[in-house]
């Protein structure tokens, strides 16, 4: 979005377009990449582990969760990442258990509120372009329908089943122990090959998978309920 808004300073309209749609990102990009990790910390609690909680990170406030290379990326190329909660398995009964159900939190958090957020854009989509134009039920619509991206991206980039994200803990937490610790020794190598992957997609092939699928379950989540808001409305 970053690179959009400087390939467009040579058209006005163009660049005024684009500065609303930076500017309506940032606050859904803090609050999403909140939420996620405020997902994790709160389940976590709930399975025994004081952890999260203690250090304050069960909070919406995004001070208390933005890792700045994260949001940037997340600004820039649709995928990025907060500062992890920290989380200690030993406070949990079922340890293997209570780690699948943490990780599992932040995406399903993400997934809920994409969820409502397609249902609140398809409702002022319709109240836009009800009789007479307003550019301020436009705006309130693109805010929540960028929610509703931002949302999906998170969860969808987060699942990825390979360290570190959260879809690799999930996977890990049924798997043998020798197995998961095998696998852990190459986290970080993983990472950066992903890593790389992505920005070749971004960069060489002028594509982002996460944006893609990402528009498609905003697509497919807002259709139902333009179509019912519509025969309600018009």
């Amino acid at each position: 979005m970053l690179f959009d808004l400087l390939g467009s300073m040579g058209d006005a309209e163009s660049f005024r377009i684009t500065l609303i749609s930076l500017l309506l990102s940032l606050p859904v990009i803090m609050f999403s990449l909140s939420l996620h990790e405020t997902a994790h910390g709160y389940v976590a609690w709930k399975c025994g582990d004081p952890t999260a909680h203690n250090l304050g990170r069960l909070t919406l406030n995004p001070i208390k969760h933005l890792d700045p290379i994260g949001f940037l990326c997340m600004m820039v190329f649709g995928f990025g990442w907060a500062k992890p909660v920290p989380v200690n398995t030993r406070y949990f009964n079922n340890p293997k258990r209570g780690m699948i159900l943490t990780a599992a939190a932040g995406p399903a958090s993400n997934l809920i509120m994409g969820i409502i957020s397609s249902v609140i854009s398809a409702l002022f989509m319709v109240l836009t372009y009800r009789g007479t134009y307003s550019l301020a039920l436009y705006v309130v619509y693109l805010l929540f329908y960028y929610c509703a991206l931002m949302n999906y991206m998170l969860a969808i980039f987060n699942m990825i089943p390979v360290p570190p994200f959260d879809g690799s803990r999930i996977i890990m937490g049924v798997l043998p122990t020798n197995v998961y610790f095998k696998l852990m020794k190459h986290e970080r190598t993983v990472m950066y090959v992903l890593l790389g992957l992505l920005l070749l997609c971004y960069y060489v092939l002028d594509f982002s998978p996460f944006s893609y699928l990402a528009n498609l379950l905003a697509y497919v989540t807002q259709i139902p309920f333009i179509n019912l808001f519509s025969s309600i409305l018009l």
